[in-house]
């Protein structure tokens, strides 16, 4: 009976510890406990973000302060009129919506020609939610 009891509560220890582990989904926590996937996120709230004049935590400026959605039209940095069709072949073997993201989050990641590094604000990935992140690489993907 002893041995029974002892089976029992080793594998319930198990089952909890794998339950813990969370079963190797694609997603991770951003340490307040908002989870980041790889999917996309909410395309109309990314717009609605990328057109506002300041986000995040610390009143960064806004996308839309440094980045014209019409085509040819450079404000501070590149038109994003076809970004999300510029990601498709950015970076090979880098799938469009981690370009994005990662372009969000590390700005000096990947510069594009013509234009100097450290100029973009520098934050986005530590002061815009996850949640928002991947609202805004949904909304960047529909500009094609």
């Amino acid at each position: 009976m002893r041995k029974l009891t002892l089976m029992v509560l080793l594998m319930l220890l198990l089952s909890l510890g794998l339950a813990a582990c969370g079963g190797g989904g694609e997603e991770t926590s951003d340490g307040d406990g908002e989870t980041a996937a790889t999917s996309v996120g909410d395309a109309a709230n990314g717009e609605r973000l990328f057109n506002e004049s300041i986000i995040g935590a610390a009143s960064a400026p806004g996308c839309i302060t440094c980045h014209s959605l019409e085509p040819g039209v450079v404000l501070v940095g590149p038109s994003h009129s076809d970004i999300g069709a510029r990601a498709e072949t950015a970076v090979e073997g880098m799938s469009p919506e981690d370009y994005l993201r990662q372009s969000i989050v590390e700005p000096n990641a990947h510069i594009t020609e013509g234009y100097t590094e450290g100029v973009m604000y520098q934050n986005y990935g530590e002061e815009l939610t996850n949640t928002q992140i991947n609202d805004l690489v949904a909304f960047l993907l529909t500009l094609k």
